[in-house]
């Protein structure tokens, strides 16, 4: 058993507080107190304006490796946490995380995000090579966590006053390179692809089609393009013809390369957080959280 604390969990359970906090749920305030405690002094990098990855037990051994997918989460929580607590240093901590790894990292990368770094901030550009279906740090680039970004820099727009312009840019460039990357004969979208775009793990994840009609409804609602309603549509058809099980229920977690049900990755149905997103994004404004726009009545 593991007993490592990492940002990863952390971020699920800061944004697990705030929008329990924002529904009225009284408990939640006393955790989302608690752990923005331990996201400010344990995760939080002023310095490096991102998260740390992890300590050991008794927080005495901060872990020599940054990750992608835990600061992705952690702006996530950060506007949830910002829209519970009305704290807007929570926007700007989020901007920030996205600026070192989207407005800088992608960027160079041709809209490719690097998931994983050393101490410093240097990309590891085979890290997990010898476990490319790593559940949370799988090697290479992972097209769903560019999609995810896509939307969520949308909503880190929403959140600023004045947010600067390379943000939507940005969204639409993440978006584009995710799926010219990812979607592959006979359909869905690969788990992951290399620094050059050609798939490493050819699995379909459920998750990563939710990410795509999340992100395709926000970029039609930001700029009223028919590709990305043509996108959203395509994702929800291969959604609804390959991925919901409706003998049983639920979302069938990973297809494998002929669109098969498999558990080469994850076994059973695990999440259903990514699923549930691609019903409510759609029905909701652009807004900082999911969780906020909920509490305001937004839901069409």
């Amino acid at each position: 058993m593991r007993t490592d604390k990492e940002a990863y969990p952390h971020a699920f359970v800061l944004l697990a507080a705030a929008s329990g906090a924002m529904a009225g749920r009284e408990p939640a305030a006393a955790l989302l107190a608690d752990v923005i405690d331990v996201v400010e002094r344990r995760f939080w990098s002023e310095e490096e304006g991102a998260v740390v990855e992890g300590w050991d037990r008794g927080w005495d051994r901060l872990e020599a490796y940054r990750g992608a997918n835990a600061n992705m989460h952690m702006v996530e929580a950060f506007l949830a946490a910002g829209d519970a607590t009305r704290d807007a240093a929570w926007y700007e901590r989020a901007l920030r995380i996205a600026e070192r790894l989207i407005h800088g990292f992608a960027r160079e990368h041709d809209w490719r995000i690097p998931e994983h770094f050393d101490g410093a901030w240097r990309p590891i550009p085979d890290y997990n090579a010898d476990q490319p279906r790593h559940a949370f740090r799988p090697f290479g680039v992972t097209p769903g966590h560019g999609l995810e970004w896509s939307r969520l820099l949308l909503q880190v727009r929403a959140a600023l006053a004045t947010p600067p312009d390379w943000l939507l840019e940005a969204a639409q460039g993440l978006f584009r390179r995710a799926v010219t990357d990812g979607w592959s004969a006979p359909g869905g979208l690969v788990y992951t692809t290399g620094l050059d775009g050609h798939p490493a793990v050819t699995d379909r994840l459920h998750w990563v089609v939710t990410e795509a009609i999340g992100a395709a409804a926000v970029l039609h609602d930001a700029t009223g393009a028919v590709e990305y309603e043509r996108w959203y549509r395509t994702c929800w058809d291969f959604a609804a013809l390959h991925l919901l099980d409706r003998e049983r229920g639920s979302w069938w977690s990973e297809l494998d390369e002929a669109l098969r049900p498999s558990e080469r990755t994850w076994s059973g149905k695990p999440d259903v957080y990514h699923a549930l997103q691609a019903t409510l994004i759609p029905r909701l404004p652009t807004t900082p959280s999911l969780a906020g726009a909920l509490r305001d009545g937004a839901l069409a």
